[in-house]
């Protein structure tokens, strides 16, 4: 498995239904994305068990991840024509509803090699990559098929990077938007685990 973080995030042009479920021929990752911090999301399937939970998640998200500057963008090794029809499909049949971010059609499966994702040359792992404005990767999570990723965490390590990024501090472990941070130094760690070890 390659490890992203710290690379620049390999860039592609493929097929996506977009949220208005118009067809981008020629949707581009860092066109999509310019400017902004990109959580990029791979899932195996069209019409699965824990694939609609995790998308579902994401869009009931889609304004706390807006109000973040952050866009998302989904990846799947299924066709464009199949997104549609999963888009159309209403939630109590077994669809996902009119989602509000890009699902990609991976179905060369480039881009999940690219990423790394791609096992047993057939479907994508559940990859999260939080990719900065500057189309660096500072994040990736990979969870095997029957795990079901947590939403609440991509947003989470949105804030930290915003917060380290404002504040030029660390998060230790377990931060969360409003909690204080670490300077990185050996000041700055003996004050913080002073005031904090016992909450770790």
């Amino acid at each position: 498995m390659s490890v992203l973080v710290g690379k620049q995030a390999p860039d592609f042009t493929a097929k996506a239904v977009m949220a208005d479920n118009k067809i981008n021929d020629n949707f581009n990752l860092k066109n999509y994305i310019g400017g902004h911090i990109g959580i990029l999301f791979f899932y195996p399937l069209d019409f699965t068990f824990v694939c609609p939970s995790e998308i579902i998640a994401f869009d009931n998200r889609i304004n706390d991840f807006k109000s973040r500057n952050a866009e998302v963008v989904a990846v799947s090794v299924d066709s464009h024509f199949s997104h549609y029809a999963w888009k159309n499909t209403p939630i109590e049949k077994g669809g996902i509803g009119n989602v509000q971010f890009p699902i990609v059609s991976d179905i060369t499966k480039n881009i999940s090699r690219q990423y790394d994702v791609l096992i047993q040359d057939s479907v994508a792992l559940r990859g999260t990559f939080m990719i900065d404005k500057e189309g660096t990767v500072r994040h990736q999570l990979i969870n095997d098929l029957p795990l079901g990723r947590n939403v609440d965490e991509t947003l989470r390590m949105i804030d930290a990077l915003l917060f380290h990024e404002e504040h030029g501090e660390v998060c230790p472990a377990g931060w969360n938007k409003g909690d204080q941070g670490m300077k990185a130094d050996a000041e700055g760690v003996a004050s913080y685990l002073a005031k904090n070890s016992k909450k770790l």
